[in-house]
Protein backbone atom coordinates (compact mmCIF):
# COMPACT_ATOMS: atom_id res chain seq x y z
CA UNK A 1 0.00 0.00 0.00
CA UNK A 2 3.00 2.28 0.72
CA UNK A 3 3.94 2.01 -3.23
CA UNK A 4 0.74 3.73 -3.90
CA UNK A 5 1.69 6.73 -2.24
CA UNK A 6 5.45 7.25 -3.80
CA UNK A 7 3.96 9.41 -6.32
CA UNK A 8 3.70 12.24 -2.73
CA UNK A 9 6.99 11.45 -1.29
CA UNK A 10 9.11 13.67 -3.12
CA UNK A 11 6.69 16.53 -1.25
CA UNK A 12 7.34 15.30 2.20
CA UNK A 13 11.37 15.33 1.56
CA UNK A 14 13.30 18.03 3.36
CA UNK A 15 15.48 19.40 0.97
CA UNK A 16 17.76 21.96 2.35
CA UNK A 17 18.66 23.90 -1.28
CA UNK A 18 14.83 24.80 -0.81
CA UNK A 19 14.77 28.50 -0.86
CA UNK A 20 11.63 30.28 0.37
CA UNK A 21 9.48 32.74 -1.70
CA UNK A 22 6.48 32.45 -0.20
CA UNK A 23 5.15 32.10 3.46
CA UNK A 24 3.84 29.37 5.67
CA UNK A 25 -0.11 30.07 4.79
CA UNK A 26 0.54 29.81 1.02
CA UNK A 27 2.87 26.57 1.47
CA UNK A 28 -0.38 25.35 3.62
CA UNK A 29 -2.49 25.66 0.10
CA UNK A 30 0.15 24.71 -2.59
CA UNK A 31 1.73 21.75 -0.70
CA UNK A 32 -0.32 20.09 1.99
CA UNK A 33 -3.99 21.14 0.30
CA UNK A 34 -2.36 19.32 -2.46
CA UNK A 35 -0.64 16.36 -1.09
CA UNK A 36 -4.31 15.85 1.06
CA UNK A 37 -6.08 15.60 -2.30
CA UNK A 38 -3.85 13.55 -4.17
CA UNK A 39 -3.30 11.13 -1.55
CA UNK A 40 -7.53 11.45 -1.45
CA UNK A 41 -7.55 10.71 -4.91
CA UNK A 42 -4.95 7.64 -4.98
CA UNK A 43 -7.13 6.14 -1.76
CA UNK A 44 -10.70 6.16 -3.80
CA UNK A 45 -8.79 4.65 -6.78
CA UNK A 46 -7.75 1.86 -4.57
CA UNK A 47 -9.82 -1.09 -5.52
CA UNK A 48 -7.32 -3.58 -4.19
CA UNK A 49 -7.57 -2.67 -0.89
CA UNK A 50 -11.03 -1.65 -0.39
CA UNK A 51 -12.75 -4.19 -2.27
CA UNK A 52 -15.18 -3.03 -5.69
CA UNK A 53 -16.94 0.44 -5.58
CA UNK A 54 -20.28 -1.41 -5.84
CA UNK A 55 -21.51 -4.36 -5.59
CA UNK A 56 -25.27 -4.63 -6.20
CA UNK A 57 -27.60 -8.18 -5.47
CA UNK A 58 -29.42 -9.85 -8.27
CA UNK A 59 -30.62 -13.38 -9.12
CA UNK A 60 -31.64 -13.46 -12.13
CA UNK A 61 -29.27 -10.41 -13.75
CA UNK A 62 -25.16 -11.58 -13.84
CA UNK A 63 -23.32 -9.80 -11.58
CA UNK A 64 -21.38 -8.05 -13.68
CA UNK A 65 -23.80 -6.43 -15.51
CA UNK A 66 -26.12 -5.44 -12.65
CA UNK A 67 -23.04 -3.75 -11.00
CA UNK A 68 -21.70 -2.07 -14.37
CA UNK A 69 -25.07 -0.86 -14.46
CA UNK A 70 -25.92 0.16 -11.14
CA UNK A 71 -22.67 2.72 -10.92
CA UNK A 72 -22.73 4.38 -14.27
CA UNK A 73 -26.64 5.05 -13.76
CA UNK A 74 -27.18 6.14 -9.98
CA UNK A 75 -28.70 4.48 -7.18
CA UNK A 76 -31.01 6.06 -4.44
CA UNK A 77 -32.29 6.31 -1.17
CA UNK A 78 -36.12 6.85 -0.02
CA UNK A 79 -36.12 9.84 1.70
CA UNK A 80 -39.35 8.52 4.04
CA UNK A 81 -36.78 6.31 5.12
CA UNK A 82 -34.02 8.71 6.11
CA UNK A 83 -35.28 8.15 9.64
CA UNK A 84 -33.80 7.95 12.95
CA UNK A 85 -36.52 6.41 14.59
CA UNK A 86 -37.13 3.71 12.13
CA UNK A 87 -34.26 2.45 11.97
CA UNK A 88 -34.12 2.37 16.30
CA UNK A 89 -37.09 0.23 16.26
CA UNK A 90 -35.93 -1.89 13.85
CA UNK A 91 -38.42 -1.25 10.86
CA UNK A 92 -35.60 -0.53 8.53
CA UNK A 93 -32.12 -2.13 8.47
CA UNK A 94 -30.30 0.67 7.09
CA UNK A 95 -31.31 4.18 6.44
CA UNK A 96 -32.99 5.07 3.26
CA UNK A 97 -33.92 1.81 2.21
CA UNK A 98 -37.51 0.59 2.48
CA UNK A 99 -40.58 -0.74 0.95
CA UNK A 100 -41.80 3.10 -1.26
CA UNK A 101 -44.57 3.62 -4.06
CA UNK A 102 -42.91 4.25 -7.50
CA UNK A 103 -43.36 7.64 -8.56
CA UNK A 104 -45.42 8.40 -5.56
CA UNK A 105 -42.16 8.78 -3.41
CA UNK A 106 -39.38 11.72 -2.94
CA UNK A 107 -36.01 9.49 -3.23
CA UNK A 108 -32.57 10.64 -3.38
CA UNK A 109 -30.43 10.11 -6.09
CA UNK A 110 -27.13 9.48 -5.85
CA UNK A 111 -24.70 9.97 -8.39
CA UNK A 112 -21.50 11.76 -6.99
CA UNK A 113 -19.47 8.99 -6.70
CA UNK A 114 -18.35 7.91 -10.08
CA UNK A 115 -16.78 11.21 -10.31
CA UNK A 116 -15.18 11.95 -6.58
CA UNK A 117 -11.24 10.96 -8.42
CA UNK A 118 -11.90 13.82 -11.00
CA UNK A 119 -13.21 16.21 -8.60
CA UNK A 120 -10.63 15.57 -5.77
CA UNK A 121 -7.67 15.52 -8.70
CA UNK A 122 -9.00 18.84 -10.56
CA UNK A 123 -9.09 20.31 -7.02
CA UNK A 124 -5.18 19.71 -6.30
CA UNK A 125 -4.31 21.09 -9.35
CA UNK A 126 -5.92 24.12 -8.56
CA UNK A 127 -5.34 24.39 -5.32
CA UNK A 128 -1.64 24.69 -7.27
CA UNK A 129 -2.14 27.31 -9.81
CA UNK A 130 -1.26 29.69 -7.36
CA UNK A 131 2.06 28.86 -7.25
CA UNK A 132 2.85 27.86 -10.41
CA UNK A 133 1.46 31.84 -11.31
CA UNK A 134 3.50 32.87 -8.65
CA UNK A 135 6.83 31.29 -9.23
CA UNK A 136 6.30 32.18 -13.17
CA UNK A 137 6.26 35.85 -12.05
CA UNK A 138 9.24 35.78 -9.33
CA UNK A 139 11.14 34.14 -12.00
CA UNK A 140 13.49 32.08 -9.50
CA UNK A 141 15.36 35.62 -8.87
CA UNK A 142 15.61 35.18 -5.09
CA UNK A 143 17.33 31.80 -5.81
CA UNK A 144 19.47 33.07 -8.30
CA UNK A 145 20.79 35.09 -5.31
CA UNK A 146 20.95 33.03 -2.74
CA UNK A 147 22.27 29.93 -3.81
CA UNK A 148 24.82 28.32 -2.18
CA UNK A 149 24.87 30.70 0.75
CA UNK A 150 22.86 28.70 3.01
CA UNK A 151 26.66 27.96 5.12
CA UNK A 152 28.18 31.50 4.58
CA UNK A 153 28.99 31.67 8.02
CA UNK A 154 31.20 28.98 7.96
CA UNK A 155 33.52 31.26 5.20
CA UNK A 156 35.52 33.37 7.58
CA UNK A 157 37.26 30.06 8.03
CA UNK A 158 37.84 29.33 4.13
CA UNK A 159 40.17 31.99 3.15
CA UNK A 160 40.76 30.80 -0.53
CA UNK A 161 39.10 27.33 -1.24
CA UNK A 162 35.10 27.51 -1.22
CA UNK A 163 34.37 23.49 -0.02
CA UNK A 164 30.99 21.41 -1.34
CA UNK A 165 30.24 18.70 0.91
CA UNK A 166 26.90 16.46 -0.79
CA UNK A 167 24.42 18.84 -1.58
CA UNK A 168 25.88 21.81 0.71
CA UNK A 169 28.36 24.21 -0.53
CA UNK A 170 30.37 26.25 1.75
CA UNK A 171 31.56 29.39 -0.32
CA UNK A 172 35.07 31.01 1.05
CA UNK A 173 35.60 34.45 1.69
CA UNK A 174 36.11 36.11 -1.28
CA UNK A 175 33.06 34.45 -3.10
CA UNK A 176 31.17 35.53 -0.40
CA UNK A 177 31.79 39.24 -0.72
CA UNK A 178 31.45 38.70 -4.74
CA UNK A 179 28.28 37.34 -3.98
CA UNK A 180 26.84 40.40 -1.82
CA UNK A 181 27.90 42.97 -4.13
CA UNK A 182 25.52 40.70 -7.23
CA UNK A 183 22.70 41.19 -4.33
CA UNK A 184 23.21 44.45 -3.81
CA UNK A 185 23.46 45.21 -7.49
CA UNK A 186 20.03 43.04 -7.96
CA UNK A 187 18.57 45.01 -4.99
CA UNK A 188 19.31 48.59 -6.72
CA UNK A 189 18.08 47.87 -10.18
CA UNK A 190 15.28 46.39 -8.59
CA UNK A 191 14.26 49.31 -7.02
CA UNK A 192 14.49 51.57 -10.01
CA UNK A 193 13.41 49.06 -13.06
CA UNK A 194 10.90 46.84 -11.63
CA UNK A 195 8.07 47.54 -8.63
CA UNK A 196 5.54 44.68 -9.40
CA UNK A 197 7.02 42.10 -7.47
CA UNK A 198 5.11 42.93 -4.64
CA UNK A 199 1.60 43.25 -6.21
CA UNK A 200 2.35 40.20 -8.05
CA UNK A 201 2.92 38.39 -4.90
CA UNK A 202 -0.54 40.07 -3.21
CA UNK A 203 -2.38 38.82 -6.16
CA UNK A 204 -1.26 35.24 -5.91
CA UNK A 205 -2.46 35.41 -1.92
CA UNK A 206 -5.87 36.78 -2.66
CA UNK A 207 -6.18 34.20 -5.35
CA UNK A 208 -5.16 31.42 -2.88
CA UNK A 209 -8.40 32.57 -0.65
CA UNK A 210 -10.37 32.83 -3.71
CA UNK A 211 -9.81 29.35 -5.13
CA UNK A 212 -10.72 28.54 -1.31
CA UNK A 213 -14.18 29.83 -1.63
CA UNK A 214 -14.53 28.21 -5.28
CA UNK A 215 -13.58 24.79 -4.11
CA UNK A 216 -15.98 24.88 -0.93
CA UNK A 217 -18.47 26.24 -3.38
CA UNK A 218 -17.91 23.22 -5.69
CA UNK A 219 -17.39 20.50 -3.52
CA UNK A 220 -21.29 22.08 -1.78
CA UNK A 221 -22.91 21.94 -5.00
CA UNK A 222 -21.13 18.25 -5.95
CA UNK A 223 -22.72 16.79 -2.19
CA UNK A 224 -26.60 18.34 -3.19
CA UNK A 225 -25.71 20.85 -0.75
CA UNK A 226 -24.95 18.87 2.44
CA UNK A 227 -21.29 19.89 2.72
CA UNK A 228 -21.42 23.81 3.91
CA UNK A 229 -23.12 22.07 7.42
CA UNK A 230 -21.34 18.62 6.84
CA UNK A 231 -18.74 19.01 9.50
CA UNK A 232 -20.76 20.45 12.12
CA UNK A 233 -23.52 17.79 12.03
CA UNK A 234 -20.63 15.37 11.87
CA UNK A 235 -19.79 16.69 15.38
CA UNK A 236 -22.86 16.78 17.06
CA UNK A 237 -24.77 13.62 16.08
CA UNK A 238 -21.73 11.28 15.21
CA UNK A 239 -21.55 9.96 18.73
CA UNK A 240 -25.51 10.36 20.25
CA UNK A 241 -27.72 9.17 16.95
CA UNK A 242 -27.64 5.92 15.37
CA UNK A 243 -28.16 7.51 11.97
CA UNK A 244 -26.46 10.41 11.36
CA UNK A 245 -25.41 12.98 8.66
CA UNK A 246 -22.71 11.19 6.68
CA UNK A 247 -25.10 8.30 6.42
CA UNK A 248 -27.46 10.11 4.74
CA UNK A 249 -24.81 11.94 2.00
CA UNK A 250 -22.48 8.96 2.11
CA UNK A 251 -24.93 5.94 2.41
CA UNK A 252 -23.97 2.40 2.52
CA UNK A 253 -26.50 0.81 1.25
CA UNK A 254 -28.48 1.97 -1.95
CA UNK A 255 -31.03 0.70 -4.42
CA UNK A 256 -30.99 0.27 -7.64
CA UNK A 257 -34.22 -0.47 -10.50
CA UNK A 258 -32.83 -2.41 -13.16
CA UNK A 259 -35.08 -2.86 -16.43
CA UNK A 260 -34.84 -5.75 -19.33
CA UNK A 261 -37.64 -7.20 -21.12
CA UNK A 262 -39.14 -11.36 -20.25
CA UNK A 263 -39.58 -14.27 -22.13
CA UNK A 264 -43.27 -12.94 -23.21
CA UNK A 265 -41.83 -9.27 -24.29
CA UNK A 266 -42.89 -7.53 -21.58
CA UNK A 267 -40.53 -5.52 -19.47
CA UNK A 268 -39.47 -6.48 -16.45
CA UNK A 269 -37.89 -3.86 -13.27
CA UNK A 270 -35.61 -5.89 -11.18
CA UNK A 271 -35.67 -3.96 -8.02
CA UNK A 272 -31.73 -4.46 -6.45
CA UNK A 273 -29.91 -3.36 -2.84
CA UNK A 274 -26.31 -2.03 -3.73
CA UNK A 275 -23.19 -2.09 -1.02
CA UNK A 276 -21.47 0.84 -1.54
CA UNK A 277 -17.89 -0.42 0.01
CA UNK A 278 -16.46 3.21 -1.58
CA UNK A 279 -18.50 5.33 1.04
CA UNK A 280 -16.60 4.44 4.11
CA UNK A 281 -13.73 6.35 2.57
CA UNK A 282 -15.49 8.77 0.81
CA UNK A 283 -17.37 9.70 4.23
CA UNK A 284 -13.71 10.34 6.35
CA UNK A 285 -12.17 12.28 2.93
CA UNK A 286 -15.16 14.78 3.05
CA UNK A 287 -15.21 14.79 6.52
CA UNK A 288 -11.52 15.68 7.23
CA UNK A 289 -11.54 18.42 3.91
CA UNK A 290 -14.47 19.98 5.49
CA UNK A 291 -12.52 20.65 8.88
CA UNK A 292 -8.69 21.17 6.44
CA UNK A 293 -11.04 23.91 4.62
CA UNK A 294 -12.35 25.75 7.66
CA UNK A 295 -9.02 25.41 9.05
CA UNK A 296 -7.55 27.05 6.10
CA UNK A 297 -9.63 29.84 5.52
CA UNK A 298 -9.42 31.17 8.88
CA UNK A 299 -5.80 30.73 8.35
CA UNK A 300 -5.47 32.18 4.95
CA UNK A 301 -7.57 35.10 6.53
CA UNK A 302 -5.06 35.96 8.90
CA UNK A 303 -2.12 35.92 6.26
CA UNK A 304 -4.27 38.48 4.21
CA UNK A 305 -4.37 40.61 7.36
CA UNK A 306 -0.66 40.08 7.79
CA UNK A 307 -0.10 40.94 4.36
CA UNK A 308 -2.47 44.37 4.71
CA UNK A 309 -0.51 45.29 7.70
CA UNK A 310 3.26 44.66 5.90
CA UNK A 311 1.25 47.29 3.16
CA UNK A 312 0.59 49.96 6.04
CA UNK A 313 3.47 49.62 8.06
CA UNK A 314 6.38 48.51 6.48
CA UNK A 315 8.32 52.06 6.92
CA UNK A 316 7.72 51.70 10.21
CA UNK A 317 11.43 50.84 11.37
CA UNK A 318 10.09 48.88 15.09
CA UNK A 319 7.45 46.74 12.06
CA UNK A 320 10.29 45.96 10.14
CA UNK A 321 12.53 44.74 12.66
CA UNK A 322 9.89 42.61 14.48
CA UNK A 323 9.06 40.84 10.90
CA UNK A 324 12.68 40.74 9.68
CA UNK A 325 13.16 38.94 13.20
CA UNK A 326 10.18 36.71 12.36
CA UNK A 327 11.55 35.31 9.02
CA UNK A 328 14.68 34.39 10.86
CA UNK A 329 16.05 35.25 13.92
CA UNK A 330 18.98 38.24 13.93
CA UNK A 331 20.53 41.29 14.93
CA UNK A 332 20.25 44.02 12.57
CA UNK A 333 21.87 47.42 12.95
CA UNK A 334 18.93 50.23 13.26
CA UNK A 335 20.43 52.78 11.58
CA UNK A 336 21.75 51.09 8.64
CA UNK A 337 18.41 49.09 8.27
CA UNK A 338 16.59 52.76 8.70
CA UNK A 339 18.69 54.24 5.85
CA UNK A 340 17.73 51.50 3.76
CA UNK A 341 13.98 50.97 4.60
CA UNK A 342 13.41 54.87 3.78
CA UNK A 343 14.04 54.37 0.18
CA UNK A 344 12.17 51.18 -0.36
CA UNK A 345 8.70 50.82 -1.69
CA UNK A 346 6.56 48.21 -0.75
CA UNK A 347 7.82 45.71 -3.49
CA UNK A 348 11.38 46.20 -2.31
CA UNK A 349 10.61 45.82 1.11
CA UNK A 350 9.00 42.35 0.55
CA UNK A 351 11.82 41.59 -1.85
CA UNK A 352 13.95 42.20 1.68
CA UNK A 353 11.86 40.40 3.21
CA UNK A 354 12.43 37.20 1.76
CA UNK A 355 16.43 37.58 1.64
CA UNK A 356 16.01 37.68 4.99
CA UNK A 357 14.34 34.64 5.40
CA UNK A 358 17.23 32.97 2.68
CA UNK A 359 20.02 34.40 4.00
CA UNK A 360 21.85 34.32 7.61
CA UNK A 361 22.67 37.16 10.03
CA UNK A 362 26.29 37.22 8.81
CA UNK A 363 25.56 38.41 4.97
CA UNK A 364 22.10 39.78 5.30
CA UNK A 365 23.90 42.28 7.79
CA UNK A 366 26.32 42.95 5.30
CA UNK A 367 23.86 43.14 2.54
CA UNK A 368 22.01 46.25 4.84
CA UNK A 369 25.45 47.49 5.32
CA UNK A 370 26.24 47.81 1.42
CA UNK A 371 22.78 49.15 0.85
CA UNK A 372 22.69 51.79 3.78
CA UNK A 373 26.25 52.91 1.87
CA UNK A 374 23.96 53.63 -1.19
CA UNK A 375 21.15 55.20 0.82
CA UNK A 376 22.67 57.18 3.68
CA UNK A 377 21.09 59.40 5.82
CA UNK A 378 20.63 63.11 5.15
CA UNK A 379 23.30 64.28 7.62
CA UNK A 380 25.53 62.32 5.84
CA UNK A 381 24.29 62.54 2.60
CA UNK A 382 24.94 66.45 3.10
CA UNK A 383 28.12 65.98 4.27
CA UNK A 384 28.86 63.71 0.98
CA UNK A 385 26.97 66.74 -1.44
CA UNK A 386 29.38 69.12 0.28
CA UNK A 387 32.86 67.47 -0.28
CA UNK A 388 31.43 66.85 -4.08
CA UNK A 389 30.39 70.55 -4.87
CA UNK A 390 33.74 71.65 -3.12
CA UNK A 391 35.59 73.67 -5.84
CA UNK A 392 38.94 72.20 -4.27
CA UNK A 393 39.44 69.03 -2.71
CA UNK A 394 42.20 70.41 -0.32
CA UNK A 395 39.37 71.83 1.60
CA UNK A 396 39.02 68.34 2.99
CA UNK A 397 41.12 67.63 5.41
CA UNK A 398 42.81 64.00 6.34
CA UNK A 399 40.38 64.20 9.28
CA UNK A 400 37.31 65.18 7.46
CA UNK A 401 37.71 62.15 4.81
CA UNK A 402 38.26 59.99 7.45
CA UNK A 403 34.57 59.69 8.51
CA UNK A 404 33.35 59.00 5.43
CA UNK A 405 33.12 55.27 3.97
CA UNK A 406 34.35 54.22 0.47
CA UNK A 407 30.93 52.86 -0.02
CA UNK A 408 29.51 56.87 0.33
CA UNK A 409 31.93 58.51 -1.59
CA UNK A 410 31.79 56.21 -4.17
CA UNK A 411 28.06 55.82 -3.88
CA UNK A 412 26.52 55.21 -7.26
CA UNK A 413 23.51 56.91 -6.01
CA UNK A 414 25.19 60.11 -5.58
CA UNK A 415 26.96 60.29 -8.80
CA UNK A 416 26.13 63.03 -11.17
CA UNK A 417 23.65 62.04 -13.43
CA UNK A 418 25.89 61.43 -17.00
CA UNK A 419 26.92 58.40 -14.97
CA UNK A 420 25.91 54.94 -15.44
CA UNK A 421 28.36 52.71 -12.68
CA UNK A 422 26.51 50.52 -10.38
CA UNK A 423 29.28 49.99 -8.25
Amino acid sequence: MLHAFSAVSPYLKFNPKRVTIDNTIFKLHYRWTFIILIVATILVCSRQYFGEHIKCISDTVPVHVINTYCFFTSTFTVVRHLNNTALSNGAIFQPGIGPYEIYEEPIKRHAYYQWVPFLLFGQALCFYIPHFLWKTWEGGRIKALVYGLKMVSLSKYLKERSLKYGQLSMPCLEETECRIKDIRRSMIERMRLNNSWGAHMVFAELLNLLNLMLQIYWTNLFLGGAFYSLGAKVYAERWTEQMDALDIVFPKVTKCHFHKYGSSGSLQMHDTLCVMALNIINEKIYTILWFWYAFLFLFTLLGLVWRASTFLFYKNIKFTRISFYWAKPGKIDDHELTAVIKKCNFSNWTYLFFLRSNLSEFVFNKVIYHLSSEFPSEQRENVINAAKLSPKDDDLGPSRLQTLRIDEIGSPLLEEKGTNKLE
